[in-house]
């Protein structure tokens, strides 16, 4: 990732914060950077997010609900290594590997989610390389441990759904 100019992209790193050069620096490094997100009052699930997935694997950027910091953490970074593998991102698509003895299930982001709450470093991140507004988002959606199902399906757990707040459009679910 060079600085270059025009385009929107970035003419300079002189200017970035110190959390800014760490985000620029973990893409470059590594393939993507992930944040972590928590509410300290326990109001609202911790989730994890990637930066840099669109440049890095020409995919989505990534977000998980309601695991452990480090799972959810091992989870995007698991599936940017299948990214490069050859896994595409689209809606429904099933990923194994993620949790042991479970699938996950990729779902799309509606765009009135893409938004800072859920997506600040990634938003900003994206308009700093691209000079343009963050495209997609997928939610890597997980099901309970005892009974197998998603949040979507009829039975599913109380814990199971609400750790997961559907950034996906509901309405398209079998």
């Amino acid at each position: 990732m060079g600085n270059t100019a025009g385009g929107g992209r970035r003419v300079s790193g002189t200017d970035l914060s110190a959390h800014e050069k760490r985000i620029v620096e973990n893409v470059e490094r590594h393939g993507c950077h992930v944040n972590f997100v928590f509410d300290p009052d326990e109001n609202e699930p911790a989730f994890c997010y990637s930066v840099g997935f669109p440049e890095t694997v020409n995919q989505s950027e990534v977000i998980v609900f309601g695991l452990s910091q480090k799972m959810m953490h091992w989870m995007v970074n698991e599936t940017l290594r299948q990214c490069r593998d050859g896994l595409i991102l689209k809606d429904w698509v099933v990923i194994g590997g993620l949790l042991e003895g479970f699938e996950c299930i990729v779902r799309e982001i509606s765009p009135q989610n893409l938004a800072p709450e859920y997506f600040n470093s990634a938003l900003w991140f994206h308009r700093y390389t691209t000079g343009s507004d963050l495209a997609s988002a997928v939610q890597l959606v997980w099901p309970g441990a005892v009974d197998g199902l998603f949040p979507w399906e009829s039975g599913s757990s109380e814990i199971v759904c609400n750790s997961q707040p559907a950034l996906y459009d509901r309405k398209l679910n079998s």
